[in-house]
């Protein structure tokens, strides 16, 4: 943004009869009205759905999983900010979804605010909406903290949200209302807020984001841990996808199964996810191997085969390295190799052993 840094919207504290919030869907995020007969507390358990649909459910095997559940249901039930923070790819966004699921505001719109797909300079007229004509990324010039209504609105980075429209919406939610350019009458929040921002150093000091403004937070582990959760996970998204795709789920061999468990999952949920589909397109079957499973891309491109055995060589070794705890000779002898040949792979696919050592 420039010189309008400081932004253009006037704070106000609401009269007894604020102009109402439109209710138009804001522009390259979205809107879901979400059915009353979901937003009932969750049963106990390990797996709870947050929806109608299989997607929606929330798989929680492990111990680090169950606390963030227990944080996500806690809140629901309030109207305070929540700030949902772990690494990219761990379901920051769907957990967001499942509290609104959970809460009483279940039969009001939930808008989806995408910061990190919004220009910079597009943040304030996104958020709050516009009446001069300026430009947005839609039609709409409501602004996704009206279109929220009296729903939900979830902030997705807001860590990525520019300083100044931050401070704005602090202001908004300490003060109950806003004005925007030349409109003299003002715009009362009466949407929840819930936001997303990446890796826990957001949650030891909310007040970096939100000012004064009371935060509760739910905390998400990456996928390496909480290794408990891998195959469970893995087994909802083969129903998952094997329904998208008309196929009847199988399973997934011994060899997927440790590959599964021993993989590092950068890309944790997310990539997983997309991994398994990628399976199950490639194998056009309900039975997942490994050789499907480090044959499967982010994307729709097959790899070529010298690129496929070259990945494969280095997440053979790197599992193989794992579990014997950087013990070369240990490794040669599971992989069925003399020790010197074994060696030679691991200079071809460049995995440090000390790496893996305890």
């Amino acid at each position: 943004m420039t010189e309008q840094r400081t932004t253009p919207y006037s704070l106000t504290t609401p009269s007894t009869t604020p102009t109402a919030a439109p209710s138009a869907s804001a522009g390259g995020g979205s809107v879901q009205t979400s059915s009353p007969g979901i937003g009932s507390s969750p049963d106990p358990g390990s797996d709870r759905n947050s929806g109608r649909r299989q997607s929606d459910r929330i798989v929680a095997a492990s111990e680090a999983s169950q606390r963030s559940l227990d944080q996500a249901t806690a809140h629901a039930r309030g109207d305070a900010v929540v700030l949902i923070a772990g690494p990219s790819g761990s379901g920051r966004k769907h957990f967001g979804r499942a509290i609104h699921a959970w809460s009483r505001r279940v039969g009001q719109p939930l808008v989806v605010f995408p910061v990190a797909s919004t220009p910079e300079g597009l943040h304030a007229q996104e958020l709050f909406g516009t009446t001069d004509g300026s430009q947005t990324l839609s039609e709409n010039t409501a602004g996704y903290l009206a279109a929220a209504g009296s729903g939900t609105l979830l902030i997705d980075g807001l860590d990525k949200l520019s300083p100044p429209v931050r401070t704005a919406l602090v202001q908004a939610l300490q003060s109950g209302s806003f004005r925007r350019p030349g409109q003299t009458d003002a715009v009362r929040v009466e949407a929840r807020i819930l936001a997303t921002a990446n890796g826990e150093a957001e949650l030891q000091s909310p007040d970096k984001l939100l000012g004064d403004v009371p935060v509760q937070t739910v905390t998400l582990q990456g996928l390496a841990d909480r290794r408990e959760d891998v195959l469970p996970l893995a087994a909802h998204f083969l129903a998952e996808v094997s329904e998208q795709e008309n196929i009847r789920p199988i399973g997934f061999t011994q060899d997927a199964r440790n590959w599964l468990v021993e993989e590092t999952w950068t890309g944790n949920v997310r990539e997983l996810r997309e991994r398994i589909r990628q399976s199950v397109r490639i194998g056009n079957a309900g039975v997942i191997s490994a050789e499907s499973l480090m044959l499967s891309t982010d994307g729709d491109e097959v790899p070529s085969f010298k690129d496929a055995k070259r990945a494969f060589e280095t997440r053979y070794v790197e599992g193989l390295l794992r579990r014997c705890s950087g013990n070369i000779s240990r490794a040669a002898r599971l992989a069925k190799k003399d020790r010197k040949d074994f060696y030679d792979v691991i200079r071809r696919t460049g995995v440090d052993p000390g790496e893996f050592r305890t």
